[in-house]
C-alpha cells in the first residue's frame, strides 16, 4: 500500500512528529528540509538489506525521551493507513503523547521484526495495532490468514509481556486494491477481522471495530470515507477517532 508521492515528504521522520501545516513550505522539520525528508524516505525504501525498514525510525527513536511520569504514551503501529492519519488529520495528534510508527506498504512480518525497536523500547502505556491488509494484498509475497494471525498474535503477546496495553484494530474494508487489482480481498478482510475480534476477547485485549462503521454494501470502504477505496480521507479518520477515543476512555481511567 503506497502513499501518493506528494505526501511522502510528510512521512515525518520524527519522534514527536512536528508537522508543517503548509505542504509547500521549505521550513525544516526536526532540522530537515522537505527535500532531505524525501531523500531519506527514498533511501530507506530502496535498501533491500533493510527489509523491515529498521532504519526508518532509528534516528527518531534515539532522540525520543522516555515517557514523563503519568504520561499516557501511545504508539500507533501500522502501515500507510497509520502514517496517513497524521497526514490527513494532524489535529488528532496535536498536544497528545501519541507516537506514530506507521510505514507505507508494510506487512505484519515486517512490523513484527521492528516491533521491539519501534514499540516496546519506547515504553508506551498502550499500542494501537492496525495491520494485515497489505498481507492480503501480497505486498511481501503470498500470505495465508494463518500467517497474518500468527504475526498479529506475536506482536500482541510481546506487548502484553512488557506491560503494554494492547488495542487491536479491525482491518478497514477493502473491495479491491488499486496497486494489485483482482485479488478480491473483501471476504478475506471479513475473515481476518472475525479472528482478531475473537483473539482479543479471549486474551483480554481491546478490539476496535472500524470495519462495521466504514463498510459499504460490498464490504468495501465507503466512498465518502476514501478517495481510492483503501486509504481513509479526513472524514474517515474522524470516524476512527471517535471509535478510538471511546476505547481510550476506558483503559486510562
Amino acid at each position: 500500500m503506497k502513499l501518493p508521492f506528494s505526501l511522502i515528504f510528510a512521512i515525518l521522520y520524527l519522534g514527536n512528529f512536528a508537522y508543517s501545516q503548509d505542504e509547500k513550505s521549505a521550513v525544516p522539520i526536526d532540522g530537515k528540509t522537505e527535500k532531505q525528508i524525501i531523500q531519506e524516505y527514498e533511501y530507506w525504501s530502496g535498501i533491500k538489506d533493510d527489509w523491515p525498514k529498521l532504519g526508518f525510525y532509528r534516528e527518531a527513536n534515539a532522540k525520543l525521551q522516555l515517557p514523563a511520569p503519568g504520561e499516557n504514551r501511545i504508539v500507533f503501529m501500522g502501515n500507510s493507513i497509520t502514517i496517513g492519519w497524521i497526514l490527513e488529520y494532524p489535529e488528532f495528534f496535536e498536544g497528545k503523547p501519541y507516537i506514530n510508527r506507521g510505514i507505507s506498504g508494510q506487512t505484519t512480518p515486517q512490523m513484527l521484526v521492528r516491533f521491539r525497536q519501534d514499540v516496546i523500547n519506547l515504553e508506551p502505556k498502550a499500542v494501537v495495532l492496525l495491520c494485515g491488509v497489505n498481507d492480503i494484498a501480497q505486498n511481501t509475497g503470498p500470505s495465508t490468514l494463518e500467517m497474518i494471525e500468527g504475526n498479529i498474535a506475536s506482536m500482541a503477546e510481546l506487548a502484553n509481556a512488557n506491560g503494554i496495553k494492547v488495542i487491536l484494530c479491525s482491518v478497514l474494508p477493502a473491495y479491491d486494491f488499486p496497486w494489485r487489482p483482482g485479488l478480491e480481498p473483501a471476504e478475506k478482510v471479513v475473515a481476518l477481522n472475525k479472528w482478531i475480534k475473537e483473539y482479543a476477547s479471549n486474551n483480554g485485549f481491546i478490539y476496535l471495530d472500524y470495519f462495521s462503521s466504514m463498510k459499504d454494501e460490498r464490504n468495501g470502504l465507503k466512498s465518502e470515507y476514501s478517495e481510492d477505496g483503501v486509504h481513509p480521507n479526513k472524514k474517515g479518520y474522524k470516524v476512527m477517532e471517535g471509535i478510538l477515543d471511546n476505547a481510550l476512555g476506558t483503559i486510562f481511567e
